[in-house]
C-alpha cells in the first residue's frame, strides 16, 4: 500500500469509526463532515499539494475546520493561511498486514484486569478495566473492505508500561481480521510510534493537521 492508498483506506476508516458523514472526494482528497464544536469539518489531501493547502486555508475564515495533509509539520506550517496554526503535534500514517492475527486467539487480559469486546455498526471497540471498575485502556477499529483503521487507543498513565497497549492492538487486529480486513492503518503520535514498530508497523508518511482558529 503506498502511502496516497493509504491516506484513502484511512479516510474512510476514521470516518466510520467516527461516525461522521461520508466523505466527499475533491480534485486534491476529502472533505468530511464532522458536525462537533471545534471540529466542524476536516479536509484531508492525499498528496503534498501546497497550492491546495494554501487556496483551503485562505478561503477558509470559519474556525473549527481542520486540515490533515501527507507532510512534516514544519512543511505544513509556512503552507497555512492566516488564522491557521498547527494541531495536535507530528503524527505518522502507519500500515501493517493483519493476516497473522487470523491464527491468534484472542489475547486475554493481564491479572487484575478485565477486557470487554464488542462490535457496532462495523466498528469493535475494546475496554480494559481494573477489577474494581476502574478505566485503564481503551481503542476501536474500523473496518472498511479491505482495510481496518484503528482508532482512539489510549492507555491511562496509572496503567501504562504493563503491556494493555499492546493488549488492546492484539485484540482489535484479531477483530477485525475475522472481519475479512487483511491490512489495518492508524496514525500515530510519536511515542505511539515507537511501540507500533515492535510490533510490525511501518510508517508510511508523516500526516499532520492543522485547524482554524
Amino acid at each position: 500500500m503506498n502511502p496516497a492508498e493509504a491516506v484513502r483506506a484511512w479516510v474512510s476508516g476514521w470516518s466510520l469509526s467516527r461516525g461522521t458523514a461520508e466523505p466527499v472526494l475533491t480534485t486534491w482528497g476529502f472533505t468530511i463532515d464532522v458536525g462537533l464544536p471545534g471540529h466542524v469539518a476536516r479536509h484531508v489531501l492525499t498528496a503534498a499539494d501546497e497550492a491546495a493547502v494554501r487556496k483551503i486555508t485562505e478561503s477558509t475564515t470559519a474556525p473549527g475546520v481542520w486540515l490533515k495533509a501527507p507532510v512534516a509539520p514544519e512543511v505544513l506550517e509556512p503552507w497555512l493561511g492566516l488564522g491557521w496554526s498547527l494541531a495536535g503535534g507530528p503524527g505518522f500514517l502507519m500500515s501493517a498486514p493483519l493476516d497473522a492475527a487470523r491464527s491468534q486467539a484472542p489475547p486475554e487480559a493481564a491479572g487484575g484486569y478485565r477486557l470487554r469486546r464488542w462490535t457496532r455498526a462495523g466498528v469493535t471497540r475494546v475496554l480494559v478495566r481494573t477489577v474494581d471498575g476502574a478505566f485503564a485502556a481503551r481503542g476501536q477499529i474500523a473496518v472498511a473492505g479491505p482495510t481496518a483503521v484503528v482508532d482512539q487507543v489510549e492507555t491511562d498513565p496509572a496503567h501504562r508500561r504493563r503491556g494493555l497497549g499492546r493488549l488492546v492492538m492484539r485484540t482489535l487486529a484479531e477483530a477485525a481480521a475475522s472481519q475479512g480486513a487483511t491490512e489495518g492503518t492508524l496514525v500515530a503520535t510519536p511515542e505511539g510510534r515507537i511501540l507500533y514498530e515492535t510490533t510490525g508497523w511501518r510508517t508510511l508518511t508523516p500526516l499532520t493537521g492543522a485547524v482554524r482558529d
